[in-house]
C-alpha cells in the first residue's frame, strides 16, 4: 500500500487538455498553442518513417540523397534525419495538373 502512495507521489501532473507535464510545459514556454503541425508531434523523422510519410519505399530516400533530387535531410553522426516541414515542401513541390505541364517533363 505505501509503494501505491510513493508512485502516486512521484508520477508528474498534467497540465490542462495537452497531456504534457506542467515541468515540461513550463520548460518549452508551452502556453497552450501548439507549435507546426508534425507527424505525431515529431520534428524529425528517420529514413524509414519519411519514406513511409511519403509512400516510398526507403531504397527510394537512400538513392536519392546519393544522386540528387530528394527532400532536404539533416545528418548527425550516422543518423539520417528528415523534418517534416521539409518532406511537406519537397512533395507540395511535386504537384501537377496535368502529364503536359512544362515543370512536369522538367522534373523527370
Amino acid at each position: 500500500m505505501e509503494t501505491a502512495r510513493i508512485t502516486e507521489m512521484t508520477k508528474p501532473k498534467l497540465g490542462p487538455a495537452t497531456g504534457q507535464s506542467r515541468h515540461a510545459q513550463a520548460e518549452q514556454g508551452d502556453t497552450g498553442t501548439q507549435t507546426q503541425a508534425t507527424h505525431g508531434n515529431r520534428v524529425f523523422l528517420n529514413n524509414g518513417e519519411a519514406a513511409k510519410f511519403l509512400n516510398l519505399s526507403p531504397r527510394t530516400l537512400e538513392k536519392q540523397r546519393v544522386i540528387g533530387g530528394g527532400p532536404r535531410f539533416r545528418k548527425f553522426g550516422r543518423r539520417v534525419l528528415y523534418a517534416v516541414s521539409d518532406l511537406e515542401v519537397w512533395a507540395n513541390a511535386r504537384s501537377f495538373e496535368t502529364t503536359s505541364d512544362p515543370d512536369y517533363t522538367a522534373l523527370r
